[in-house]
């Protein structure tokens, strides 16, 4: 990319290859991932990607899509951290440009019952809490002292999702390279066998699929 281009994806497989800017702007969706768009040009879960971009520090960088979404690789951020760190940066002769918070900012949604608050600091640091009220996650906690931790301590975190999640992503057209080894999926002990049927079906998978006694599909080991 040239200098000052931003991040930008490119949808190589329309005509005149249209391209769209990975900013606030152009979001068009947020429901269980992120999904950007231009008129009828639009590319979703780029949120992996956009995370490795950003552990990496890089500012400019066009991303060649030749679908609607972006690989779903191993279900993390890694593989793609690796790709560019194999790639290689340039540095380029423009200054960088930051966000400078000068006063708190927050946000809220009952709906959503989200909580955001932006503090002035030095330094980027980021601490998370997530409680879905599912006794297998239970409240999940954590902190980003900062970017140079991002690679080695949250990198290769998966996706997780709900069983009644993933049947609905898969029937709506998403997830198309989703497996039972690239995400968590969390499942109440009680779920009914038709569920868990109806996810064997949609997957095709043949092997049988438990519910085990810490609320994950097949005791998927975790990475953290």
């Amino acid at each position: 990319a040239e200098k000052d281009d931003g991040i930008v994806f490119v949808r190589t497989d329309l005509d005149g290859n249209p391209e769209i800017p990975a900013d606030i702007e152009h979001v068009i969706d947020i429901s269980r991932g992120t999904t950007i768009g231009v008129k009828d040009a639009t590319v979703a879960t780029i949120e992996h990607v956009l995370a490795a971009i950003r552990g990496l520090n890089i500012d400019n960088i066009r991303i060649e899509v030749n679908g609607p979404e972006v690989p779903v690789a191993d279900g993390s951020a890694i593989i793609f951290m690796e790709l560019l760190k194999t790639v290689g940066a340039v540095e380029q002769q423009s200054e960088r440009e930051y966000l400078e918070i000068t006063e708190p900012i927050s946000y809220s949604s009952q709906t959503d019952n989200v909580d955001i608050v932006v503090v002035p600091s030095e330094d980027f640091k980021a601490t998370f809490m997530v409680d879905y009220k599912q006794k297998a996650l239970g409240t999940q906690y954590t902190f980003l002292p900062g970017i140079f931790d991002f690679e080695e301590n949250f990198a290769s975190a998966r996706t997780f999702c709900f069983l009644h999640e993933i049947i609905a992503l898969k029937e709506a057209g998403l997830i198309k390279g989703g497996s039972l080894t690239n995400a968590l999926v969390v499942a109440n002990q009680d779920t009914p066998t038709s569920e868990v049927d109806k996810l064997k079906k949609i997957f095709n998978y043949k092997n049988d699929i438990k519910i085990g006694t810490d609320g994950l599909l097949n005791h998927t080991p975790l990475r953290y």
